[in-house]
């Protein structure tokens, strides 16, 4: 009997028709494991993940392979993206047994969960080996399988403790965390590292936010480069807009084609950001279009953002957007197609599988000739019809609760700075202005989505579907990237409710997640025991459930003046700092933070009876320094503690500047407050 038929979760639903007798992740199943005495076979994977794709088709879609597995375990298909709590706990389990890990992951457990044998995708011959073998080992050197799961607990007990050193995160170790990231640029191609290479968003918000502060140019060009080369590359959707996880190359050229919610929002933060500081065009054109994908490609009319785009189509990697010369000039004509093939880097060869090739841009249009413009706008147009007439990759449309936190933070910053950098004598000032308003109902749906339907009798659920809340729990990143959403919300249309539901978020995880000596467990005190309690201080795909809180602490304290969550977030980056100066790479997102608290944050309020169109409100927005909070609305708005006893001053419009909870003298010109935010 295969129990996925009834799940919320697109990846499980991929499963229901399988010959495994799967369950979902219950007390039930493991209930049964001890009935039958036999050992629990654990797959974790994602809707949108190519490897779990490949391992379903060989593995779990095949009649031998399932009986060998309903003969010998009890099966458990996960969603990591809906339990990753989870995941996070096998992974460390995978990686201290392998040195390494991904997705599929493959774990074997005892009845009572602990792993003893651990790995990732198997090829068909070698999983059927495998079960065979353990199956045998359970069977007939029980005891050292147990001792095998005892050493592993022990391992993965070790590596989420908490209450290790700390130190303040303060501009000496910011500075050297800089520095280290410069020593591993890539100066070539851009971002860190090799093959496969990942969108360094995190690090690069951190670099833009370090140049404010202190004017290194380092900073801000590793950013601007890496942003243009990947602007420019196939792993970004030269057509649609829309950036996929990752580069199987160096040099960005060749996709991982999926496209996941968390990476778009988190790089529409990075290009809108390096527009408002720089003005670049090109940073300008993708933050534009990075918006429009996640308003016309994710967003679930009436609820909130999808979790990502298949990185298959009909179970070929890449099917919907790769080329051909050929191709082009059957969709564009001679001219055209030749034009195409030249500007998008298309050629015989090709760049990917079968002699197609990603689109890549080989030239500098933003800054070219109305009429080449133009040109390139019409042939992107008809190419993406085109395009539209081909199989189109799947969606996982299940609503995550942190990533849309991410995606509305996003918007919202968007929004902000849209606002005040497009002027109607913008040759595309319809067209932003277009995108905007599609941009703001998406993020505004999607945050009545997560305060509706998410929230559950006080606390927040990890998903949704269909309008339907899920059953798991959500964990403290869920609560950080929420808690940071409501806030720019807040800041962005000047609404108390954000804010107070953003409070109670923060309270709900100050209460429930709280470790020893400051810092945070990723599940609550009363949520499901697992082998261990996860506590991840590190950034990966997401910013970790603790800094995505201490970035929420941090905006809500000086929204409210309340200085015990400025405490409780000083505190839990203290139990990251000595991280980020080692591994900067993976701390992104708490340097971002740190850099804010370094800078103040800035409290800045604009007392106005047009927030929309005040020129002081424009300048707030466009010259805040890192991590500044901006609120603008009439003077003793209800529900805006920035706007309280603030009056206008001799009936004009006025900007309070704070810093650190110490306030300048008002001032009613721009000139005035350009010089007290430099």
């Amino acid at each position: 009997m295969n129990r996925l038929v009834d799940a919320t979760s697109p990846y499980l639903l991929q499963h229901a028709d399988n010959p495994v007798d799967w369950w979902q992740w219950s007390d039930e199943a493991f209930a049964e494991a001890r009935r039958r005495d036999v050992p629990v076979l654990i797959s974790v994977g994602y809707a949108a993940c190519h490897w779990c794709h490949v391992m379903a088709h060989e593995s779990f879609e095949n009649a031998q392979v399932g009986a060998l597995m309903n003969d010998n375990f009890v099966s458990i298909k996960v969603d990591r993206e809906e339990r990753p709590d989870v995941d996070a706990v096998y992974m460390t389990a995978t990686q201290a047994m392998t040195g390494q890990g991904g997705w599929p992951m493959t774990v074997f457990a005892t009845p009572d969960g602990t792993p003893f044998f651990c790995g990732t995708y198997f090829p068909r011959p070698n999983f059927i080996q495998l079960l065979q073998s353990v199956a045998t080992a359970w069977r007939e050197q029980r005891e050292a399988v147990l001792g095998q799961g005892a050493a592993v607990v022990e391992a993965i007990g070790g590596a989420q403790a908490v209450g290790g050193p700390t130190a303040p995160l303060d501009a000496p170790l910011l500075d050297a965390a800089a520095a280290k990231l410069a020593s591993e640029y890539d100066a070539t191609n851009g971002g860190f590292g090799g093959a496969p290479k990942f969108p360094p968003h995190m690090n690069l918000l951190f670099l833009l936010r370090h140049h404010q502060r202190t004017g290194d140019p380092t900073s801000l060009e590793i950013t601007r480069h890496t942003a243009e080369a990947m602007a420019r590359g196939g792993i970004y959707d030269q057509l649609a807009g829309g950036f996929a996880r990752y580069s199987v190359d160096a040099h960005w050229t060749v996709p991982h084609f999926e496209k996941m919610l968390y990476d778009n929002a988190l790089l529409l933060r990075v290009y809108t950001q390096l527009w408002r500081l720089t003005g670049d065009p090109l940073a300008r054109r993708v933050a534009r279009d990075t918006a429009r994908f996640l308003a016309d490609e994710l967003h679930r009319p009436g609820q909130g953002f999808a979790s990502a785009l298949d990185a298959d189509t009909e179970g070929v990697e890449g099917l919907t957007y790769a080329w051909t010369p050929t191709q082009l000039v059957e969709a564009l004509g001679e001219e055209d197609g030749r034009f195409a093939a030249d500007l998008f880097t298309v050629t015989d060869k090709g760049t990917f599988e079968h002699g197609m090739s990603v689109l890549r841009l080989a030239r500098d249009v933003d800054d070219a000739a109305p009429e080449v413009r133009a040109r390139w706008q019409q042939v992107v147009g008809r190419l993406l019809a085109a395009r539209d007439t081909r199989p189109q990759p799947a969606l996982d449309d299940k609503v995550v609760a942190a990533w849309n936190g991410l995606a509305i933070t996003a918007l919202a910053e968007f929004q902000q700075v849209a606002a005040g950098h497009v002027s109607p004598q913008d040759e595309d000032a319809n067209l932003m202005d277009g995108i905007t308003i599609v941009a703001d109902g998406a993020m505004r749906q999607a945050a009545e989505h997560l305060a509706t339907v998410h929230l559950v009798d006080g606390r927040l659920r990890r998903v949704s579907r269909d309008g339907k809340v899920g059953e798991p729990a959500g964990v403290l990143e869920d609560y950080g990237c929420v808690a940071e959403a409501f806030c720019a919300l807040h800041q962005l249309t000047g609404e108390g409710r954000w804010l107070t539901v953003a409070g109670e978020l923060l309270d709900t995880a100050l209460a429930r997640f709280a470790a020893p000596g400051g810092a945070f467990y990723d599940t609550a005190d009363d949520a499901e025991r697992l082998v261990a309690r996860p506590a991840d201080p590190t950034d990966n795909a997401t910013p970790s459930g603790r800094s995505a809180l201490i970035a929420g602490l941090v905006a809500y304290s000086a929204l409210t003046g309340e200085t015990r969550y400025r405490e409780a977030a000083e505190a839990a980056l203290g139990t990251v700092a000595p991280i980020v100066g080692q591994h900067p790479r993976f701390t992104g997102y708490a340097a971002m933070v740190g850099e804010a608290l370094l800078s103040g944050p800035y409290e800045i309020a604009v007392v106005t009876d047009d927030p929309a169109g005040d020129p002081l409100v424009t300048a707030a927005r466009r010259h805040a320094p890192p991590g500044a909070v901006v609120v603008a609305g009439r003077p003793d708005q209800p529900g805006v503690p920035l706007l309280a006893d603030r009056p206008l001053v001799e009936g004009r419009s006025a900007a309070y500047v704070c810093r650190g909870f110490v306030c300048q003298r008002p001032v009613t010109s721009v000139e005035e407050l350009i010089a007290e935010l430099g």
